[in-house]
């Protein structure tokens, strides 16, 4: 026992660790001390490139889509699940998205942006993306709360499902038209001044925003992540909980989905393989635990910002961009370690 310890009447074990300290001082703030030294570092480095107004809408807007990913992907860590399969769904999403749209408007489609349809059928290309998305959310609630199986195998089963359908729907290749208005006002659009994927985006945030940490919902969210188990004894019905949150996951990939198709005039089957870790990657940054039960949107925001950051920077710098999955891993790798770090001290406070 050491000095300290005998001093405070603590076993050494029971003592907070000069790391576990640093953990708890730092908190979720430094990964957001880290995006600012980003901007700082590539600013100063390529003043030019990197600040300019066109390169900061292009950070924006490709943040977009990833973010409405890494959305639904807090709900599901923070309740102390994982959902692999968000870039497959996203990619079954688009394709049944387009072929509805493409059947409604009667066009073959065979060329880029070649449909006339209007907004109707528009919306209910959307709504046919955000109910296919919800139907595989609902699948995996389904297996993970009644079947009881494990959230990475399910998730993982259903991540190969979902593209595989996706290849067997379009042969293996992308549906290559899509209706003009799409293209044309959502995805190279704006609304208020604002580029229409990233307003889309701010909306979609601020609404899981609410219902995560104002309402009932939200608490349930975190208490069944926190402790299931007691959870349930406060009378919460886990098993209908995880299934709308599961199902919150999928609606959301089907709404980047649509952002997707709008994005690239296209549908991306091998365009969306790392999805799923580049999400997790961003929620876990933004101080979200993979253990469940702590994280917030606004963390994940800053979170979804680090990559896409690094990748312009990297870029504008000339340095291959290989690099930033090496940083990307280091970084994440020390994100869990402080989250660690920290639930260790909580603990033992």
């Amino acid at each position: 026992m050491s000095v300290a310890a005998e001093k405070d009447g603590l076993p050494e074990a029971e003592m907070e660790t000069a790391r576990e300290r640093v953990a708890r001082i730092l908190g979720g703030g430094w990964i957001f001390l880290l995006l600012i030294a980003l901007v700082v570092i590539f600013s100063v480095l390529r003043p030019a490139q990197f600040s300019s107004s066109y390169n900061l809408s292009q950070l924006a807007i490709n943040a977009a889509i990833l973010l409405v990913l890494s959305i639904g992907q807090t709900y599901v860590i923070i309740a102390a699940g994982i959902d692999l399969s968000i870039g497959a769904v996203l990619v079954f999403c688009s394709v049944v998205s387009a072929k509805a749209m493409l059947w409604l408007s009667g066009d073959p489609g065979s060329t880029f942006g070649t449909t006339d349809a209007g907004w109707g059928i528009i919306a209910i290309g959307t709504l046919v993306s955000l109910a296919a998305g919800g139907i595989w959310g609902a699948i995996n609630g389904w297996l993970v709360s009644f079947a009881r199986i494990p959230a990475l195998i399910v998730t993982l089963g259903t991540l190969g499902m979902s593209l595989g359908f996706a290849q067997i729907i379009t042969g293996g290749i992308d549906v290559r038209a899509m209706p003009e208005l799409l293209v044309s006002e959502i995805g190279g659009g704006s609304i208020l001044g604002i580029p229409s994927l990233v307003f889309i985006a701010i909306v979609a945030t601020v609404i899981a925003a609410i219902v995560l940490h104002l309402t009932r919902f939200g608490l349930r969210i975190f208490a069944i992540g926190s402790n299931a188990e007691a959870a349930r004894r406060s009378g919460i019905n886990i098993k209908a909980q995880l299934i709308r949150i599961y199902m919150i996951s999928g609606m959301l990939a089907g709404l980047a989905a649509v952002m997707s198709n709008a994005r690239f005039s296209t549908t991306t089957i091998g365009g969306h393989a790392m999805d799923n870790l580049t999400t997790i990657s961003a929620v876990v940054l933004g101080g979200t635990s993979l253990f469940g039960g702590l994280g917030s949107i606004a963390g994940t925001v800053i979170g979804v910002f680090i990559p896409i950051i690094l990748l312009n920077g990297f870029v504008i710098l000339g340095i291959p961009p290989f690099w930033q999955t090496v940083a990307m891993g280091a970084v994440l790798i020390f994100a869990v370690w402080v989250d660690q770090l920290k639930r260790r001290a909580q603990e033992r406070g």
